[in-house]
């Protein structure tokens, strides 16, 4: 299964959790370029999973609300 494919079957809470850790990891410091770019790169992997778990959630209470009109 590749990278993508495995961050797709992650969670809004776990992509988040890992995120703050990658957060945590590159405020700290004292990781060599390749490792912070590596983080860096997670990082925005995961903050488009979150952003794209956001955006369905926020579809669904859209389209609830709009039956509720109805």
């Amino acid at each position: 299964m590749t990278d993508e494919k495995q961050d797709e079957q992650l969670s809004y809470e776990q992509a988040r959790a890992e995120l703050a850790q990658v957060v945590e990891r590159l405020e700290a410091g004292g990781t060599a370029l390749e490792e912070s770019l590596a983080l860096w790169e997670r990082g925005e992997r995961l903050a488009a999973v979150c952003q794209r778990r956001l955006d369905g959630a926020r579809a669904r209470i859209d389209a609830a609300r709009q039956r509720a009109e109805e």
